[in-house]
């Protein structure tokens, strides 16, 4: 078991009134699952993905990460949970004046010093170079490595994005929406090759979606947020439309299918993640 919530609830207060983006929200996720978080906006997918990656701790329930209470941490604990989990935002936050392989050995900044950072700007070892190098291979761009990230295009920068947490080697990838600004046929190369990273390497991915058919195709469990609390979580073979129409109907801003709904689906199945496309643009 990776991540165990119970209970967990999270307020914000503001100047107004309290508001409350997690409602006594539990879930387990074990080792090597693939969960898509789907739910309209406003449902608290963020604050959830935000609570997974320890930057927000809750306001009550139990929240543990390989079995330790992430609240009782100490400031020593967490950057080290925090260690073992790589995020990729929708945003890719990279170093635009940085070439692509020095973004990707941003990946191991969590796991310098002070001093070995310094030495690190001035002369990156040999073995490190090697590590970025064959990351930037894994997701088709070793030929990039001396570009600079704003010379990249969009799908070459979400690349450039996995490669530098698979530098950081984490056992859990949080990813937000990761292929929301990405055209279809990019979407589903990319969709592929993180979900083949993870499946490859056991590591564990939980992932917030808009797009509802690339969250049954590849994401063998689907858990829905509605207003804080868990709408549904099951296997995506069973998911319907009535419940996605369901969910997203509740939305208080529109009353509409789900994005990208495109009749019905199969539920992802294991198979996709062994072809993986050649990344080319």
């Amino acid at each position: 078991m990776i991540y165990s919530l119970h209970e967990v609830s999270k307020t914000y207060f503001t100047s107004r009134r309290p508001v409350e983006a997690l409602n006594k929200f539990t879930f387990d996720a074990h080792r090597g699952e693939r969960i898509a978080l789907l739910g309209p906006s406003g449902v608290g997918k963020t604050t959830l993905f935000r609570l997974l990656n320890a930057t927000l701790r809750p306001t009550s329930g139990s929240l543990r990460f390989d079995g330790s209470e992430v609240s009782a941490m100490s400031v020593r604990e967490l950057r080290s949970m925090r260690r073992r989990i790589g995020t990729i935002y929708q945003q890719y936050y990279l170093v635009p004046s940085l070439t692509a392989l020095e973004n990707t050995l941003c990946g191991r900044l969590g796991y310098w010093s002070f001093l070995h950072t310094i030495r690190s700007t001035l002369q990156t070892s040999k073995e490190e170079t090697r590590l970025a190098m064959e990351a930037l291979e894994t997701v088709g761009l070793a030929d990039k490595y001396c570009c600079r990230a704003d010379e990249l295009s969009g799908g070459q920068q979400q690349r450039l994005a996995i490669a530098r947490v698979l530098m950081q080697d984490p056992e859990v990838i949080l990813a937000d929406e990761p292929f929301a600004s990405l055209d279809p046929s990019l979407k589903e190369t990319l969709a592929s090759l993180l979900v083949a990273l993870v499946v490859n390497s056991n590591r564990t991915l939980v992932a917030t979606l808009h797009d509802v058919e690339t969250a049954l195709r590849f994401f063998p469990r689907i858990i829905a947020l509605h207003d804080g609390h868990v709408a549904f979580d099951m296997p995506a073979s069973k998911v319907n439309r009535a419940m996605l129409d369901a969910l997203y109907s509740r939305n208080s801003e529109s009353n509409r299918t789900p994005p990208h709904y495109a009749g019905q689906w199969q539920g992802a199945d294991e198979s996709d993640s062994k072809c993986v496309p050649l990344c080319t643009e």
